[in-house]
C-alpha cells in the first residue's frame, strides 16, 4: 500500500481516548500515535485514562488519584504542537452502571467544554477504550477509530463482563477497528468486516540510540556486574513469568537479571516474592523513556519472559521492536504474535531451553545484527500511523 502524502486526510481535528497517561514513564501506542497524528499535521486532543480498574488502597493508586484530582480541575495543558492532553475527573468504579451513567455526563460535558473553548472540531475519534460507547457520543463527522490493543477485560480488577459486552458494541459501530494482534483480530473482524491487523511497532530513532560508540551506560547500571540480562516493563504475575525468572537466575548465578519497571503495575494484589530472593536479580524501578537506550546498550540480551494466560495470549510485546532497534539480541517465551519472527529472536517455554538460547545470544550467536535491525526498521510508528491514516481517508459517512 503506498504511503505518501497523496494517501493522507488532511489535517482534521482528533479525540483520541487513551487508557494511559500521557506522563506514563512507560509509553504505549496511546502516546506515539498521539504524537504521529500530530505530526502530521492533526490536531490531537488527548484524553488521559478513565479508571477502567477500580482503584486500590495502594500508595500508588491513592498518589494517582490525588494527582489526578489535581489535574482534573485544571484546563487541558499543551504538552506538544498539535497535542493537548485532558485529565478528567472520572468515578473509578465502572462495574456499577450508575457510576458509568455519572461518569457519562461528567465526560460528554468536559468534552463538550474543553473542545469548545480550544475550537476543537472532534472530526475523528481514536479510541482505546472498549467502553467509549458508555460514556462518549460517536458523532464525529468523519468516523470513529477503534484500536485494540490488549485484552483488557483479562486485566486484573477489570469489570471484565461490562468491558467485554462495551467492546463488541464499540467494534460494531466503528468505521475501522485496528489491531496489534492475531487472536484480537481473528475476535474482532467477525463483528466488523473492517478490521486491519497491523502488530505493535517501535520509535527506531529513539532505540537505535543505544547503538551510537561510547554510549555512557547510567551508573547504577554500569555498578551491575556483566553479563546483564535486561527486562523492561511492568513487573507483574499476570504478564510476567516470575517462577522463569528466578529459575533462570539460580541456573546462573553469574548473570545480572536486570529488571526495569513498576512492581506490580496493573496487579497491586500480586506480589512477586521469588523475584526478591535470589542475589543477582535487581529490581532497579521504572526509567525514564528518554534514558531506555542508555539501559539497553549494557544489556547482552534482553527477554520478554511472558505468562501464557487470557492476556497475554493477545499482547504483542512493544518492547519486542523496541530491543531489536537497539541492536540487544532478544529471547522470549512462545507467544502467539511471536510466531513470525523466529528468524530474528529466539524463544523457549522452559527454564532450561530459555537459559540455553540466551547462553548462545551471549556467546554471539544470535541471528545476524542486520537481519534483527532490518526487522525493526520495517516497524516504525510513522510508517504504521500512515498506513493508518490512509485507511481513514477512505471512510464515507
Amino acid at each position: 500500500m503506498s504511503t505518501d502524502a497523496t494517501d493522507q486526510p488532511q489535517p482534521m481535528d482528533i479525540v483520541l481516548i487513551s487508557t494511559a497517561d500521557w506522563d506514563n514513564p512507560f509509553w504505549t501506542n496511546k502516546q506515539h500515535v498521539a504524537v504521529q497524528l500530530a505530526k502530521l499535521g492533526h490536531r490531537v486532543f488527548y484524553i488521559e485514562s478513565q479508571g477502567l480498574r477500580a482503584p486500590t488502597a495502594t500508595g500508588r493508586d491513592l498518589s494517582r488519584i490525588v494527582k489526578r484530582l489535581k489535574r482534573g480541575m485544571r484546563p487541558p495543558r499543551q504538552v506538544r504542537d498539535n497535542i493537548w492532553v485532558w485529565s478528567p475527573i472520572v468515578i473509578p468504579f465502572q462495574g456499577s452502571a450508575a457510576i458509568r451513567r455519572i461518569n457519562r455526563q461528567l465526560l460528554r460535558a468536559g468534552l463538550h467544554l474543553w473542545t469548545s473553548r480550544l475550537k476543537h472540531r472532534r472530526e475523528l475519534i481514536w479510541t482505546y477504550s472498549p467502553l467509549t460507547t458508555r460514556f462518549y457520543d460517536l458523532d464525529a463527522p468523519k468516523g470513529v477509530v477503534y484500536h485494540a490493543v490488549d485484552a483488557i477485560d483479562a486485566q486484573p480488577g477489570m469489570p471484565a463482563a461490562t468491558i467485554r459486552e462495551a467492546e463488541a458494541e464499540l467494534a460494531g459501530r466503528a468505521d475501522l477497528v485496528f489491531t496489534t494482534a492475531h487472536e484480537i483480530q481473528s475476535r474482532l473482524s467477525r463483528l466488523n468486516p473492517n478490521t486491519h491487523y497491523f502488530s505493535n511497532v517501535a520509535d527506531w530513532d529513539h532505540f537505535s540510540q543505544a547503538r551510537v560508540p561510547g554510549l555512557a551506560l547510567p551508573d547504577d547500571l554500569a555498578a551491575i556486574p556483566a553479563p546483564r540480562i535486561i527486562f523492561v516493563g511492568a513487573i507483574s504475575a499476570y504478564k510476567l513469568d516470575t517462577t522463569l525468572v528466578a529459575r533462570l537466575a539460580e541456573l546462573e548465578p553469574g548473570w545480572s537479571f536486570v529488571l526495569i519497571g513498576d512492581v506490580g503495575e496493573g496487579d497491586p494484589r500480586t506480589s512477586v516474592p521469588e523475584l526478591y530472593e535470589r542475589p543477582n536479580i535487581h529490581l532497579i524501578g521504572p526509567r525514564a523513556y528518554d534514558r531506555l537506550p542508555q539501559y539497553l546498550a549494557g544489556a547482552a540480551a534482553a527477554i520478554i519472559p511472558a505468562v501464557h494466560n487470557k492476556y497475554t495470549v493477545s499482547m504483542f510485546p512493544m518492547k519486542f521492536f523496541e530491543y531489536l532497534a537497539a541492536g540487544v539480541p532478544v529471547v522470549a517465551t512462545k507467544l502467539p504474535a511471536l510466531r513470525d519472527y523466529a528468524h530474528v529472536a529466539a524463544f523457549s517455554d522452559e527454564a532450561e531451553g530459555f537459559r540455553d538460547r540466551l547462553a548462545e545470544a551471549i556467546a554471539g550467536n544470535a541471528p545476524p545484527l542486520e537481519q534483527r535491525l532490518a526487522a525493526a526498521k520495517e516497524q516504525t510508528y510513522e510508517t504504521r500511523t500512515r498506513k493508518m491514516m490512509a485507511l481513514v481517508k477512505k471512510l464515507r459517512r
